[in-house]
Order: C-alpha cells, then sequence, then structure tokens
C-alpha cells in the first residue's frame, strides 16, 4: 500500500481521469516522483468501478482502492445493507472480511466488528478507509479468520463467512468442500464460538448440495440485482431442526420483488392454456426452485411442468414480468412474419427444442422493437408462440 497516493495532488490527478482512456494515459507516465503510473491506473480502474456498486465508497474522499478484482468480488452496497438486517447483538466476526464493504454495514447493527482478512495489503487497505468513515467499532486482524477463531477466547454473537473457490477447481459444478475456508469440515469449531452463521454463497453453487454439506440451516436468502443472481445466504442457528425458510428478492430501480416459501413444503401446481395475461418469475425465483409454489400462493396456472411460465385471467403484482398475451399461435414462420411486419421481436425460449439463435435464423426476426415472443411448449405437449406486449 503506497500511502503517497492518498497526497491531495494524487487524488486530484485521479479524480480528474476517471473518464480518460487509461491505455493513453498509461503511455503517457506518471507525473508524480513517488507514484507510478501503474498505481495510479489501478485506483482509477477501481474506483470506477465503485460508482454505482459501491457509491459510499466513491464519494468519500480519500478512499484507497484495492485492484478490480477485489471490487468485483465484493458485495453490492445494495446486498450489504440486506444482510446487515439479518444480525444482531454485540460481538460479530468475518472471517473473510475482503474489502470491508459487509463489515461496514454490520457495524451499523452490531456493536463490536472483526473483519479478518489474510491479504496483509487488503488488510491495511481496509484499516485506512474505516478511518474515512470514522468507524470506531470496526477491529481489523491481519491473518486468517479460522485460526483466529481457533484461538479466541470469546464467543461471539456471529459468525460470518464468504468463501471462494479453490482456484484448482475446474469446471462449473463444484461444492462448498471445494472452497476456502472449508466451511463444512469446520463447522463444528465455528459452531463452538458462535450460535449464529451466516455463510454467503457463491449463485453458481447448487442450494440442495449445500444444504446437504451444512446442517443447522434455518433460512436461505437469494439475492438478485436487476434479474442477475449475485449472493446466496445461508443462515444457520445450533441445534435448529425445522423447516427451512426461503427468501427470494431481487432489487430493482423502481420497485423491489419478494417471495418466499417453506423449502419442501408439499404444493401442487395447477396448469391451463394460456390465458389474457403471462407471468416470467425473476432470477432468483427460478434458482430457488418455486415452480409450484408460485402457481399454489398467486392462484396462477402454469403452461407446462418443465416451462416455468404461468398465466392467467387477472393482472396481479407479480415478483417478476408481466405480458398481455395479443396472439397464440403453432410455430409457423408465415404467421410469424404477418403478425411480426416490423421484423422485430423480443425472443425469449422456455421448454421448447429450438435456441433463440435458431429461431431468428429461420424466421429472420431481428431482436428489438416492443414485442415480445415466447416460444414454449403448453399443457398439452404443443409447442406454441405466445406474441405478447409488456405490461
Amino acid at each position: 500500500m503506497n500511502t503517497k497516493i492518498l497526497n491531495t495532488e494524487v487524488q486530484e490527478f485521479i479524480t480528474a481521469n476517471l473518464k480518460s482512456d487509461i491505455t493513453k494515459l498509461i503511455l503517457k507516465g506518471s507525473p508524480f516522483s513517488n507514484v507510478s503510473i501503474q498505481e495510479i491506473a489501478e485506483q482509477i480502474e477501481s474506483k470506477k468501478r465503485c460508482e454505482k456498486k459501491l457509491p459510499t465508497w466513491f464519494s468519500t474522499e480519500n478512499i484507497y482502492y484495492p485492484n478490480k478484482l477485489n471490487i468485483e468480488q465484493t458485495s453490492s452496497e445494495k446486498t450489504a445493507n440486506y444482510k446487515a438486517n439479518l444480525v444482531s447483538g454485540n460481538t460479530f466476526v468475518d472471517i473473510t472480511g475482503g474489502f470491508g464493504v459487509d463489515c461496514y454495514y454490520f457495524s451499523q447493527k452490531v456493536n463490536q466488528i472483526t473483519h479478518c482478512e489474510i491479504d496483509k495489503k487488503l488488510s491495511k487497505i481496509v484499516t485506512h478507509n474505516n478511518k474515512q468513515f470514522n468507524k470506531k467499532n470496526i477491529t481489523t486482524y491481519n491473518g486468517n479468520g479460522l485460526e483466529y477463531l481457533k484461538k479466541s477466547t470469546h464467543t461471539f454473537d456471529w459468525i460470518y463467512a464468504d468463501p471462494s473457490r479453490r482456484n484448482d477447481i475446474k469446471g462449473k459444478v463444484f461444492l462448498l468442500e471445494d472452497c476456502l475456508p472449508n466451511i463444512p469440515e469446520n463447522l463444528d469449531v465455528l459452531f463452538e464460538k458462535s450460535s449464529n452463521l451466516l455463510l454467503k454463497i457463491s449463485p453458481i453453487l447448487d442450494i440442495t448440495s449445500a444444504i446437504n454439506e451444512l446442517k443447522f440451516v434455518k433460512e436461505i436468502h437469494i439475492l438478485a440485482v436487476e434479474n442477475e443472481v449475485k449472493e446466496l445466504l445461508f443462515v444457520l442457528e445450533v441445534n435448529y431442526n425445522q423447516q427451512i425458510d426461503m427468501k427470494t428478492i431481487n432489487f430493482n430501480k423502481t420497485k423491489n420483488q419478494q417471495f418466499n416459501f417453506k423449502l419442501y413444503s408439499e404444493v401442487s401446481a395447477t396448469y391451463s392454456e394460456p390465458k389474457k395475461y403471462l407471468f416470467e418469475p425473476n432470477s432468483a425465483i427460478l434458482k430457488a426452485g418455486a415452480f409450484n409454489q408460485i402457481s399454489a400462493q398467486l392462484e396462477l396456472n402454469k403452461l407446462h411442468q418443465h416451462s416455468h411460465l404461468y398465466t392467467s385471467e387477472k393482472l396481479i403484482d407479480f415478483p417478476g414480468r408481466k405480458f398481455e398475451i395479443k396472439h397464440i399461435i403453432s410455430y409457423n414462420k408465415k404467421q410469424l412474419k404477418t403478425l411480426i411486419p416490423s421484423k422485430k421481436a423480443n425472443i425469449t425460449i422456455r421448454n421448447f427444442p429450438e435456441t433463440v439463435a435458431q429461431i431468428r435464423k429461420k424466421t429472420g426476426l431481428k431482436d428489438g422493437g416492443n414485442q415480445f415472443l415466447f416460444f414454449t411448449t403448453d399443457c398439452n405437449q404443443k409447442h406454441i408462440v405466445l406474441i405478447c406486449n409488456k405490461v
């Protein structure tokens, strides 16, 4: 950590060049003798990434930024604030601290926070930034978080961990035991130090596999931002043995969408042919696998067991996208050309044998316009096209 970066003239240069071409800037070299142009470029690139994701950091003076990979891996302020509302008490330890965004928000709900970070430079950066925020209830510890817990003589109200995938694990499918720290292997150690664990888990992890690797799972929160799943949160409480609460939220610009249900609750979906309105669940609900629960709770009919599209004669407040169905046709190229004279449409496939690219090639339909086409399979096993307008 080069503290010369925090000099007023360097900070002013960074701010003035946030919109500059980085390549050209690097070629010009550094105007400062004690700060390299590579260090300046790293600060600029990382700060730019914070403008929307971490506006508090972006707008605070004298913030020191880590490399852009750390920024990409950290929680957004939206999801960090959500997490903070899950915890309370006097003492809290984050054993995988990172850039400290989560701890910043946890410190608003818990009296004493310990931020453990194994990377020496990153730990120093967080210590410095906490001073800029005047955060006096966060203590930083540079070292292995698990080792810190093992050596500690204290117990904590909460332990938080954000395990990262090991570099030697290839492929898309991986387990919690493939992450560092290995949470399943150390559950007993963690529960010796706290009755409450909060785990942030990669959204590509399979939920059922994670449940099987853990114990005492009380709640699972699935967080999406603008319909992209960003985080899975597992709340574990020692000796908990009841049904797991599933809570989904999709943070949108205008209105947040929430849908909750009990995992493994035995509910059935109802089915019908398309009616007046079509409903497409958001990505958090799809990740949760709440296919029957959506039908049962919201009194909507599914089009098909594997289509995950819903229909009704009534327009309801729905956690996802809503459409008015204008035409229901069989998959017919000639009919599509007649009904879509602009030759432009937004295409979605659900439980359909062709890809979007194949459909566009066959029909000549380009992307865009105001019409939405859903290529899917109905409850009678027929391949159909729903021509819709967004509501």
